[in-house]
């Protein structure tokens, strides 16, 4: 377990100043300090996280974590970077105001943080549902180390779930909770599973693995409210008249980005913190980086929000070496996984609904990869358990290089000769 690292700068009601200040402690605000000292930064910096851990590794949390598997939780970095590197961690403090002329942040605690330059990496927040019942004893949601803990706990006493959302969060957690004995009902209000980021083949395929584990898996199906007895969940209705018994229900519909600092302080915001290729956002001393934002995405060539440990890391990073003189734009093609049972499911670059995709390896095997195309750009790889088709995928990507839809059809073509 990630331990707490005491916060240094300044108590209730004082005011320190700092050269760089950056708002969130996760990959995204990691990557930002690291990558500023990397570059030479010389300034006082400090770290503001509303958590009292040290930054910890967030995928694990549904998946291992509620396994009990050791090694499943793991600090970003060991409490000696942060001394090491200079970083005044201000831990368990949740910034409330920011004044943009006066160059200062208001933390909960009434302490002001004054700063040169500010990075703003708040990331996202589990998106609410919103239906009667919601507020129920036994409804959780998942997005930090305390909602692990939380839902860790009630799976040990559930019975039976409802997972409403079948996107990655919520299949993972159906995974684990299969591997705990437990009866697993996922409701998925669209036409099949992680619909916004795989292809249907791919979506096929997970829901077959799923229901093959025992998973009732239930699609385009929405939650009319949550039934309860004494404050306590006992079943979920949904529009079709249905009522699925229950002891635990999981609201796994999406994430928000916590954007509220940034808007009430007057920066853009439309969809995330609006930055451009070097993390900068409408004001000049203030950066942005992870899940709040919108950036310009070079692969996708179009702006978009990206929730994903690769995006926040390494938009952390040219973020800090911006911030730090050495300004290098954000350019990473996206990359992406997730593990369900003994699956894993790989993702590299960005998709194009309705673009051909040509199948290399074998769907009855459990073995294959889409190479999903836009024209004849190659767009994306979603591999199942073909690690190295991912591996790659990303090289041959990020080079600008890639199979025509022919040599991807050909079995015998090596895709390492166009690297």
């Amino acid at each position: 377990m990630p331990t707490s690292l005491p916060s240094t700068a300044g108590t209730t009601g004082t005011s320190t100043d700092f050269d760089l200040v950056v708002v969130g402690a996760s990959y995204a605000g990691v990557g930002v300090v690291a990558a500023a000292r990397e570059a030479g930064f010389s300034g006082r910096i400090a770290l503001v996280g509303d958590e009292t851990e040290l930054p910890y590794q967030r995928p694990p949390l549904s998946k291992g974590f509620l396994l009990g598997k050791a090694g499943a939780n793991l600090p970003l970095k060991a409490a000696s970077f942060y001394a090491e590197a200079g970083v005044e961690f201000v831990a368990g403090r949740r910034a409330v105001a920011l004044d943009r002329q006066a160059q200062r942040l208001r933390l909960d605690n009434g302490t002001t943080l004054g700063f040169r330059q500010l990075a703003l990496t708040t990331g996202a927040r589990a998106a609410a549902l919103r239906c009667p019942g919601a507020e129920l004893d036994g409804v959780v949601s998942l997005r930090s180390l305390g909602d692990a803990h939380v839902l860790s706990e009630r799976l040990g006493a559930a019975g039976s779930v409802v997972i409403i959302g079948g996107g990655f969060i919520g299949l993972e957690v159906a995974s684990a909770a299969i591997a705990l004995g437990k009866q697993v009902t996922v409701v998925e209000a669209g036409p099949r599973l992680i619909g916004h980021a795989v292809a249907p083949e791919i979506s096929a395929y997970m829901h077959s693995l799923h229901a093959g584990h025992g998973v009732t898996i239930r699609l385009a199906t929405k939650v009319e409210r949550i039934e309860g007895d004494g404050g306590k969940v006992t079943a979920v209705l949904c529009t079709d008249g249905s009522r699925l018994p229950c002891d635990l229900v999981l609201a796994a519909v999406g994430a928000v980005p916590n954007t509220e600092l940034a808007a009430a302080a007057g920066l853009t915001v439309e969809d995330g913190i609006v930055v451009d290729e070097l993390c900068r956002t409408s004001d000049p001393a203030i950066f942005a980086a992870g899940d709040c934002t919108s950036h310009p995405n070079l692969v996708a060539g179009r702006r978009l929000r990206l929730s994903s440990v690769q995006n926040a890391h390494d938009q952390g990073r040219a973020a800090g070496s911006t911030i730090a003189g050495r300004p290098e734009p954000y350019k990473a093609v996206p990359w992406f996984w997730s593990d369900q049972y003994d699956v894993k499911l790989q993702m590299v670059g960005l998709g194009v609904a309705g673009g051909p995709a040509i199948l290399r390896g074998s769907t009855s095997e459990g073995r294959f990869s889409l190479f999903r195309y836009d024209g004849d750009r190659l767009a994306a790889i979603e591999s199942i358990n073909r690690p190295a088709d991912h591996m790659i995928g990303r090289r041959l990507l990020a080079a600008g290089r890639w199979p025509t839809p022919e040599q991807a059809a050909d079995p015998e073509f090596d895709l390492r000769s166009l690297a």
